[in-house]
C-alpha cells in the first residue's frame, strides 16, 4: 500500500476485517466496498485553508451549509462502503458479541472508551481547542475546533436520526437505539476532521483511538459490529464533509419515515 493513501482506510482496517472474513465465507457478495474504497480513498488532499473568521458567528452560520452539502459523491461512496460493511458483517453480529463480551483482562482495557468517546466528552474536547485558538489568537487552532464542533453537530444530527428511525434492539436488551454506533461515529468524526487538518501520518493515533472506542462498544454488549462499522463512515462522512472546500453538485433531503428514512439526492443546477 503506497504511503500516500489517506489514514482514514487505516481507521476502518479494524472494523472491515470482519466484513473481510465474511466476504470469504460467502463468495457471492458483491466486491461494493472494495470498489467504493478505491474511487473514495485518493492522494491527500492539501492543508485546509484558515477561513477568515472562525468566531461564534462564523461557526453556527456554517452549520447550515453542512447539511447542505452532505449529497456530495465522495460521501455517497463512504455510505456504500458503510452499508456494504454492515451488511456483510450483520450476519456474524451474534458471533462476534459473543466473542468480545466479558473477556476477564479485557475489561479494564475497554472500561475508558464508554467515557471518552460520549458526545459529551468530545464536544467539550472540541471546545477546549476552539476557546484555546481564540484566546490565543490562533485561527489555525480555533478552525481545527470550529469544524470539530460542526463534525459533531452533523454527526449528531444523522446518528440520532437514524436510530430512531430504525429502532434497532441494542445486544444487551437495554433499549432499542442501537443502529448505528453513536461512540463510533462521533469519534471517527472527529478523527477524520484532524486528518483534514493536520499531516495524515499524525492523525493515525486519533483513528487508532475511534477503533478502541468502537470495539470497546462490542465488549460492552452496548452494540453489534455492525452498528459499529456502519457508525464509523457516519462519522467520516461528516468530518469530511464539514472540512471539504469544493462546491457541492448536489442537494439531498432527508426525511425519517416509519421504519427508515427517505432520501432524496439531486444534482443542484446552479454548480458546475
Amino acid at each position: 500500500m503506497k504511503a500516500h493513501i489517506h489514514a482514514t482506510s487505516g481507521g476502518l482496517i479494524g472494523l472491515l476485517l470482519v466484513s473481510t472474513l465474511a466476504h470469504a465465507q460467502d463468495p457471492a457478495t458483491p466486491a461494493l466496498t472494495v470498489a467504493a474504497v478505491t474511487q473514495v480513498i485518493e492522494t491527500p488532499a492539501p492543508a485546509l485553508p484558515t477561513p477568515r473568521h472562525t468566531g461564534i458567528k462564523a461557526t453556527l452560520k456554517a452549520v447550515p451549509h453542512d447539511f447542505k452539502h452532505l449529497a456530495s459523491r465522495e460521501n455517497l461512496l463512504w455510505l456504500g462502503v458503510g452499508t456494504a460493511a454492515a451488511l456483510a458483517i450483520h450476519p456474524f453480529d451474534d458471533d462476534i458479541n459473543q466473542h468480545f463480551e466479558g473477556q476477564g483482562k479485557a475489561d479494564a482495557f475497554f472500561a475508558a472508551g464508554k467515557y471518552i468517546g460520549q458526545t459529551a466528552t468530545l464536544v467539550g474536547t472540541s471546545l477546549t481547542v476552539y476557546a484555546t485558538g481564540r484566546l490565543k489568537d490562533q485561527p489555525k487552532v480555533s478552525h481545527i475546533g470550529m469544524d470539530l464542533l460542526r463534525a459533531l453537530i452533523l454527526d449528531e444530527t444523522l446518528t440520532q436520526t437514524l436510530k430512531y428511525s430504525t429502532g434497532r434492539e441494542r445486544p444487551d436488551g437495554s433499549d432499542s437505539h442501537s443502529f448505528p454506533s453513536g461512540h463510533s461515529s462521533a469519534t471517527f468524526a472527529v478523527a477524520t476532521v484532524l486528518e483534514r487538518h493536520v499531516n495524515w501520518r499524525l492523525s493515525v493515533p486519533a483513528y487508532a483511538f475511534a477503533s478502541y472506542v468502537a470495539m470497546s462498544r462490542l465488549h460492552e454488549n452496548k452494540h453489534f459490529a455492525s452498528d459499529v462499522a456502519f457508525g464509523a463512515a457516519v462519522g467520516i462522512i461528516a468530518g469530511r464533509t464539514v472540512t471539504q472546500t469544493s462546491t457541492d453538485k448536489y442537494a439531498v433531503v432527508i426525511v425519517p419515515t416509519r421504519g427508515g428514512l427517505l432520501v432524496q439526492v439531486a444534482r443542484n443546477g446552479a454548480a458546475r
